[in-house]
């Protein structure tokens, strides 16, 4: 047989298996479709249930700003990479301050630390479960770096603007991952012990205290829950505010009592 004749053959074939292979796998996809459809909305349901229906356990700490208070000075960026990483950079920071040139006091500045929501969108849509629930921390919501692909499905699935969730690019020895806020649970170049029962480097660095570590959990509903008042009567005294009585409950200002409504101005006596 000559090599023409040979190679038309084998072309036959190929095409004869092929029409072959797409009637066999065309009836298994009827037969699926059949299947799908006589089964049950209600049971198909029950096998996959909604990340909705499914309760984790809550976070034992929370972190709360006053974006009134914030002067922008980004110091808590610089200390969460320096205690995380070992070096200052706004890029390796996992809470973000984002600032408007053209804005007006107060919508010149935002804060975004992480939520630690109630429903992660990160721990539920992580492939390999390197977004987890540190139950043995507080339940602290983490991302395990030596699991971390590097896909950004948590990056993509964080509904918050900007994504609470931050790339980590290679370095070294490391590679790029993702990684987001842990409280300072895991901070190899700060000498001191982080988490819900510890301490964390932003809260610690800020020189306006305008953030807060609280355990009770805040309103899910998009930030007012996490944007609170933090300030108290001296920054009234100084005509910066118009009121200093908006302090959430268990957020007192250093522990003592809550700031009581400012005394409105006696009358002058008529002449």
């Amino acid at each position: 047989m000559s090599g023409g004749k040979k190679a038309e053959s084998e072309e036959a074939a190929k095409k004869k298996y092929s029409r072959r292979d797409f009637l066999v796998t065309g009836g298994t996809v009827v037969a699926v479709d059949a299947l799908i459809a006589t089964t049950p909305a209600k049971a198909v349901a029950a096998a996959s249930p909604s990340p909705a229906a499914v309760k984790y356990p809550a976070s034992k700490g929370y972190l709360v700003y006053d974006s009134k208070k914030c002067i922008g000075c980004t110091t808590c960026m610089l200390s969460c990479s320096l205690t995380h990483y070992g070096a200052q950079s706004l890029s390796l920071a996992r809470i973000q301050i984002i600032q408007d040139s053209f804005g007006k006091f107060p919508n010149d500045l935002q804060m975004a630390p992480c939520r630690q929501c109630v429903t992660p969108p990160c721990v539920i849509n992580c492939p390999v479960g390197a977004a987890y629930i540190d139950e043995k921390n507080g339940n602290v919501r983490r991302i395990d770096a030596k699991k971390c692909i590097g896909c950004k499905t948590c990056i993509k699935m964080c509904p918050q603007q900007p994504h609470r969730t931050v790339w980590v690019p290679a370095s070294g020895n490391s590679k790029a991952v993702s990684s987001k806020c842990d409280l300072c649970l895991d901070t190899p170049y700060w000498n001191e012990k982080g988490g819900p029962l510890g301490k964390q480097a932003c809260v610690e660095a800020c020189p306006m205290k305008a953030i807060k570590f609280v355990t009770e959990t805040p309103d899910q509903e998009e930030t007012d829950g996490y944007n609170v008042n933090l300030r108290n009567d001296h920054w009234l005294k100084l005509g910066l505010v118009d009121d200093s009585r908006v302090v959430p409950p268990g957020m007192s200002m250093g522990g003592g009592p809550k700031s009581k409504p400012a005394a409105k101005p006696a009358a002058k006596p008529k002449e």
